[in-house]
This record gives structure tokens, sequence and C-alpha cells, in this order.
């Protein structure tokens, strides 16, 4: 495969990825704020100030809540928008039409003109939030659907999960270091159903954890609980799948490599860490690392070529 054709199906997986978890989190808060956050529930910090870190914005302005809601929807000029991820998704799929299937090209054309529409006032002010991250949210699984139902399994479909499962588990790091209790132990204006919620995870930890979704044991189960797809540790585990049936010589891939220490570091920590003990610190390692993976990718599969639409 040409690196440049591997190289557009990764960051297309990517956008993807982004555009999906951005609404899932823009949906939870909204309703969070909507139903208000009861004082006895356990505390977690994820409001809607807490996405905007998620994305990056460092400012140190006040953002009110429909600010912060259309910062992460209709705003074109943010790069981590649902808009902006689903145009460079768009952008990305148009150019290796020949490669993905002609259902998937109009599953993502057919979202990013119906995206584009919620920038119109019939979308209505108050709601055109909430209802942009329905619309997205559903139609990026209906996508992600199509391509592993129409593409074939080979490099490409490969790059392009490899592109959604780098960002998923970003995505997710970045709202544990978001929503994870400070060192000194200051109050959080969310709550942990928020965070479960975000990542479409409720009912999956209702299922495999019986303790109360407290902020300890939601945050080991969004790291390491291999069972749940869109956990650190198995997104992990599934990109080292992808990189090993794309690449010629696995065994000599440092992005094959550094993924495989990445897992047995995930897998270790899971068994050797305590109840209670601090995860920010392997949060933030384990970001860095992926961004490492990131970086070893550029280099091995797309001629050190940089990023499309890079952000953050």
């Amino acid at each position: 495969m040409l690196a440049r054709i591997a190289h557009e199906l990764y960051w297309l997986g990517r956008n993807l990825a982004r555009a999906e978890f951005t609404a899932r989190a823009v949906e939870a808060v909204f309703q969070s704020e909507l139903q208000g956050e009861p004082d006895a529930m356990p505390v977690i910090s994820f409001g809607s100030g807490g996405l905007l870190a998620i994305l990056g914005v460092l400012d140190d302005g006040e953002h009110s809540r429909s600010d912060a809601l259309a910062q992460l929807t209709f705003d074109a000029q943010r790069p981590g928008s649902m808009l902006a991820s689903v145009e460079r998704a768009r952008e990305g799929a148009r150019t290796v039409r020949d490669v993905i299937s002609a259902e998937m090209w109009e599953a993502i054309n057919t979202t990013t003109l119906g995206l584009r529409g919620g920038q119109h006032p019939g979308w209505g002010a108050a709601a055109g939030p909430y209802l942009a991250s329905q619309y997205v949210r559903e139609r990026t699984a209906l996508i992600w659907g199509v391509a592993g139902r129409s593409m074939l399994r080979d490099e490409a479909k490969c790059f392009l999960d490899a592109g959604g499962l780098v960002e998923v588990a970003d995505m997710v790091l970045r709202m544990l270091r978001v929503a994870l209790p400070t060192a000194d132990g200051a109050p959080a204006d969310g709550h942990a159903l928020i965070l479960l919620r975000a990542v479409g995870g409720f009912h999956a930890y209702l299922r495999a954890v019986t303790a109360p979704p407290n902020a300890d044991p939601v945050a080991r189960f969004l790291l390491f609980e291999r069972a749940y797809p869109d956990s650190v540790a198995a997104c992990v585990d599934s990109l080292h799948e992808a990189f090993v049936a794309a690449d010629a010589g696995p065994r000599n891939s440092k992005p094959v490599l550094r993924v495989s220490r990445l897992a047995a570091d995930l897998e270790f920590q899971r068994r050797a860490l305590p109840d209670g003990a601090e995860l920010c610190e392997i949060c933030e390692h384990t970001q860095l690392e992926l961004a490492r993976i990131d970086q070893d990718v550029s280099e091995r599969y797309f001629a050190g070529a940089a990023p499309l639409g890079a952000w953050l």
C-alpha cells in the first residue's frame, strides 16, 4: 500500500473517532447539567469547562455552558469540534474513495452535509448542540458499521482501525486526566456517571464491576478492563493486532514493539496497583506513550508525513 493512502486512512479513523467521542461527551454533560448534580453523588470534575480542557482550551477566560457546547459542535475554527472533525474526515475520505467502499463514502458525505445544516437557525439555539451530538454519535456508529461490513480486511482496514483506536485511547485518557480528583482532594463539579456516559460505558460498567461508580473503580475500568472495547488496554491490544496484520516485518517494527511494551505495562499495573492507588501519573505516561507510537507510525509507514489536520 502507498504510504499516502495509509496516511489518509489512519487520519480518517482518528477524525471519525474524535467526532464520535466529542459528541458522546457533549451529550453526557448536556444531560447532566439539565438534570442537576446531586451533592450526594461521588464527585468527578467533568462539566462543560472540563470538556474544553479535554480539547486543549488553556485560556483562563470564563466560558458559559452555551459557549462551551457551541465551541465543541459548530465552531469550524476549533480543531477538536465535531464539525471540524467531520469535515476533515470527509476530506480524507474523498482522497481515498477508490479504497473505501461507496457505501462508506456516502455515509461520511451525508453526515457532513447534515451537520453543516446544524449551523442554520432551524436546529434551535438551545437544543442545537444536543441534537448535533446525537446526530454525530449515531452517524459515526453507522459509518464504522458500514466500514466493518463493506471493506476488505486488508492493510487499508488495518490503518483505518489503527487510527480510530489511537484516538479512542487518547480521548479516554484525556477525559480521565480532567475527571480524576486532584491531588489535594479539591471538590469537583461533576460525577463518575457523566464520565461513563461520555464514553458509552455505563451499562458495561454495571455488568462488569460490582463497586459503586466512584472515581477509582471507574478509572480502573476505563484503563484496564480488556472486556470493554473502548478501554485503554483493549484499544492497545487491538492496535497491536492491527499493526501486526499490516506490517510485513512486525518483529522488527518499532510501532509494534512499542505497542507490545505498553500492553504489558498496562497488564502489570492492573495486577500490581492496589485499589485506591493514584492513577493520574499512569494516565499521563500512557498518553505520552501513545504520542510516541503515533510518531513511530508516521516514520515507519508514512515516510515521516505530517499529520493531516493535526490538533493539539
